[in-house]
């Protein structure tokens, strides 16, 4: 392990460098992968695991998916599997299903959890909060994660670009002895830049805070309210959009995405300096408390539960896409819509 300085606090990361490729194959030689559901996270572990030389199968139901699956190049009977097939063949069973239908395959996928199997996933929601899910896994098999910081497809992009999407590991129970070997090395093999060391517990929060903090609900809702205000001022929608969005996404964002924040505040106007440093603390302060809110209804599961009870109505996806559909029409996104047209690239 590295030991590495981030701000002034020392973690120990694991790199290629440390655990190469090579040895990762050599811990899992023997090992049969079961990639169970190509949905988000499952194509891009998948195909990046069997480009790296693991034997890999897939397990999925017959279906649109399916059909993606044999356009990536699984072959059915050979290479793609049921769900049930898959999980009795792999010596690791990585459940990469949605945490809905975690809960629903579940029972099915239990009974094929022997033991010294793996059981591996790329989110803790389903273990942290099995009270609620039902997931308890046997205590004879190891139970392990590693969570790419991203999704399926930057995974898989970074990776054919000879790059690497970092990732969490974790493991939650450990009966062959040779668990956390068994994780790095599935780590480097899915394409993973360095990893960090997490439990089940800390990263289903964190990213339960992420998904609901800066990832997406509070990015979409400060966006929205600068966005309202400048239009409630008589700005056009172009304008407002560009000041608000356009600007952050196509210009700003790589550049303190590649060299900080810091350096960011440092190479722009007097103007725009005074006014960031003025600014960032109000809006720290107004911030924190919601996300310490989030955090709190995260942690005691209330939005887990939120989540489960919303995903078992049996109108879940009709409501879903009537919300989703709102979001698309509503003036910002449409006017995203056109000044994606506008861009250079695209004339």
């Amino acid at each position: 392990m590295a030991k590495m300085n981030f701000g002034g606090v020392i973690e120990e990361v694991m790199t290629r460098d440390e655990f190469p490729l090579e040895k990762a194959r050599e811990v899992l030689k023997d090992e049969t992968i079961a990639v169970i559901g190509y949905g988000v996270q499952g194509p891009g572990q998948a195909c990046n695991l069997r480009d790296n030389g693991f034997n890999v199968i897939v397990g999925q139901r017959q279906g649109k998916t399916f059909e993606k699956a044999v356009a990536d190049g699984w072959v059915p009977g050979q290479t793609l599997f049921s769900i049930e097939e898959a999980a009795q063949k792999g010596t690791i069973v990585m459940c990469l299903l949605s945490d809905a239908a975690v809960m629903s395959v579940w029972p099915t996928l239990k009974q094929y959890l022997t033991p010294g199997k793996a059981l591996y996933f790329s989110h803790g929601f389903a273990i942290t909060w099995n009270d609620r899910t039902g997931c308890v896994p046997p205590k004879d098999i190891d139970v392990i994660m590693v969570a790419p910081k991203g999704s399926g497809t930057s995974l898989r992009t970074m990776f054919l670009e000879g790059r690497g999407l970092n990732s969490s590991y974790a493991v939650y129970q450990d009966f062959t002895g040779r668990a956390l070997e068994r994780t790095l090395a599935l780590g480097i093999g899915i394409g993973s830049g360095y990893l960090f060391e997490t439990t089940f517990q800390r990263e289903a929060t964190s990213d339960l805070t992420g998904e609901r903090g800066s990832l997406m609900g509070a990015i979409q809702g400060l966006l929205l309210a600068q966005y309202e205000v400048l239009r409630e001022n008589g700005h056009t929608p172009s304008e407002a959009f560009n000041e608000t969005v356009e600007e952050l996404t196509q210009s700003l964002m790589p550049l303190f995405a590649q060299k900080g924040m810091d350096w960011m505040y440092a190479n722009c106007s007097t103007t725009a300096q005074r006014g960031a440093l003025d600014w960032m603390g109000p809006f720290h302060d107004a911030i924190k408390p919601v996300v310490q809110k989030l955090y709190e209804s995260v942690k005691s599961g209330h939005e887990a539960q939120i989540s489960i009870d919303s995903n078992s109505k049996p109108d879940y996806r009709v409501g879903l896409e009537k919300e989703l559909a709102a979001l698309r029409e509503s003036e910002m996104w449409r006017t995203a819509a056109v000044v994606r047209q506008l861009r250079p690239e695209n004339n």
